[in-house]
């Protein structure tokens, strides 16, 4: 019954830890929605972010000095790497919009810049790969990678039974 309790609390601290840190704070107030509207609370990617959190602390089953530790970087990791996939989105559809009006050079030029942002991803997660091992253990930072995987699986899938519905 204790050690329900407190894996209860670690998930509690852990999710304010993730959802309320500067970082987060900063970047919602920063971070408008599309359209021009502010970022309101309960929205989608507030829940999805919310169950990331409770899913990933489950996962790793992290202690509350760790979560403490922990959510600051995967937080500034994460703001990184949405930058970029934004960046790259953007681009792809521009490439794929104007794939037939562009001349070789241009359209050899795009794909470059598409190549050049997938290797910045890399580096990305190769940046931040040894600041997950200074505040967890290297088979928790597995874990972690192997906790972004299984959580992208559910959510597409969660997504997929929405579509069917």
């Amino acid at each position: 019954m204790k050690l329900l309790k407190y894996r209860w609390f670690v998930l509690v601290f852990a999710g304010l830890m993730g959802l309320y840190s500067p970082q987060l704070m900063a970047q919602r107030g920063a971070n408008p929605k599309p359209g021009g509207t502010q970022r309101t609370d309960g929205n989608k990617e507030d829940k999805i972010w919310a169950l990331k959190v409770a899913f990933f602390t489950q996962k790793l089953d992290l202690t509350p000095d760790e979560a403490q530790r922990f959510w600051p970087i995967y937080n500034a990791y994460q703001a990184e790497l949405k930058q970029l996939r934004k960046t790259r989105k953007s681009l792809l559809q521009e490439t794929s919009e104007n794939v037939e009006s562009l001349n070789d050079k241009e359209l050899d030029a795009l794909m470059e810049d598409e190549l050049n942002l997938a290797q910045k991803e890399i580096d990305v997660r190769r940046k931040y790969h040894p600041q997950f091992k200074t505040v967890l253990a290297i088979r928790k930072v597995a874990k972690l990678y192997k906790a972004e995987e299984q959580f992208k699986r559910r959510l597409l899938e969660e997504i997929q039974k929405k579509q069917e519905q």
